[in-house]
């Protein structure tokens, strides 16, 4: 299978510290990267070199013989001295603080190092990856971002809702890599991957949602949904990512409906605001009205308590008094008497003359009862008032 430098940045350091979008057997694709060192050119070139610092090299007799002779070492020097340079070269690689380093021995992971400064067996002995483990890289599925504006895509955002209406969904995923070595060697193309799963994951929960639910209050939970749907998934292929956020970007109908779609929302939030009305003026009336009954109820109750207690009381005074009757007629009798006429004389002007002479003693035209304070009269009441006014 073919093997790509992933958006997690970094690459193949296999003769130095310098990446490359090379795959760990050398597939990928082609151009750039560092490449082994072609020994034949350093060789030519250096010979190029040599002749040039000895002009007199490449002549006859018995001088020319002596440089010749002489100078047959010095291109194999200049070619070891090259070599050691390129083995040393490529001991040495350096990690970024955002990257993670993948050592492999003839192709065999044999350990992970940190960021900085490391060593290795020279090139083609130990290579080198270094993927950017902490970078955040998005996916983004219905919709392409161009600058300010988002661009549909109608065969990834079109959906079929559980009530059986078409959404048109633009949605983006963010991930990052948490393992190197499964992210290096079990995805080929992450992005691609992210994005199938993301896409048949959302899919299965708008399948299972309202479009009226997907639009309001069910937006965060179709994404924490899809969030673990995907990271499952992910982790069941041994990918090495980890899904940091699957955010929903637009939940809209489709663009042919658009606006009928919004007359239909429109006439729906009008249903729903005469609706509040009228259970606002019913909690308000309800509540009142079963007061009002509630307090002429107990208005009610309270007053047959009073006549019957009234009723109980001079029944039972009536039968006190009877008792008492049957003990003492005459005095009992003459009791009732005088308790009714004071009852009954009780509010009357009245003068009291003692005998005859007391009789006799009061002039006649006198009038007696102007002596007295006369009670004041009485107010007239709130209606006589409002009929006298009338």
């Amino acid at each position: 299978m073919p093997w790509s430098n992933q958006n997690g940045g970094g690459g193949w350091q296999g003769g130095g510290g310098g990446g490359n979008n090379r795959g760990p057997w050398g597939q990928g694709p082609s151009g750039g990267g560092n490449q082994p060192p072609d020994l034949d050119e350093l060789i030519r070139r250096a010979q190029e070199k040599f002749r040039q610092m000895f002009p007199g090299g490449g002549g006859g007799g018995g001088g020319g013989t002596r440089v010749g002779a002489g100078g047959g070492a010095g291109p194999f020097i200049l070619i070891g001295l090259v070599i050691l340079g390129l083995i040393a070269y490529s001991s040495f690689f350096r990690v970024n603080v955002n990257e993670q380093g993948i050592v492999l021995r003839f192709g065999k992971l044999v350990r992970t190092v940190e960021p900085g400064l490391h060593m290795k067996f020279p090139f083609p002995i130990e290579t080198v990856y270094t993927p950017a483990v902490t970078n955040i890289t998005t996916v983004d599925i219905g919709i392409r971002v161009a600058g300010s504006s988002a661009i549909a895509v109608p065969e990834e955002s079109l959906m079929l809702t559980g009530d059986e209406n078409i959404v048109d969904i633009g949605f983006s995923v963010q991930w990052r890599i948490n393992s190197a070595h499964s992210f290096l060697f079990n995805v080929e193309d992450p992005d691609r991957a992210v994005k199938a799963v993301a896409e048949s994951m959302m899919r299965e929960a708008v399948g299972q949602s309202q479009i009226e639910v997907l639009q309001t209050v069910g937006r965060a939970e179709v994404q924490n949904q899809v969030r673990a749907g995907l990271q499952a998934t992910l982790d069941s292929y041994g990918a090495g990512i980890e899904i940091t956020e699957v955010r929903l970007q637009k939940v809209d109908p489709p663009a042919q409906v658009l606006d009928a779609f919004r007359d239909v929302q429109a006439a729906r939030a009008d249903q729903e605001r005469l609706r509040n009305q009228a259970e606002t003026y019913a909690n308000t009336v309800i509540p009142r009205a079963r007061g009002d009954a509630a307090q002429i109820t107990q208005a009610a109750e309270a007053y047959r308590e009073q006549i019957v207690a009234e009723a109980q009381g001079e029944a039972g005074r009536f039968v006190s008094i009877y008792e008492e009757y049957k003990k003492a007629t005459d005095v009992t009798r003459r009791r009732i008497y005088l308790e009714t006429m004071q009852e009954v004389l009780g509010g009357m002007n009245k003068v009291l003359m003692d005998g005859a002479q007391g009789a006799q003693s009061v002039l006649p035209y006198l009038p007696l009862n102007e002596l007295k304070p006369r009670a004041p009269a009485a107010a007239p009441t709130s209606g006589a008032t409002t009929g006298g006014g009338r």
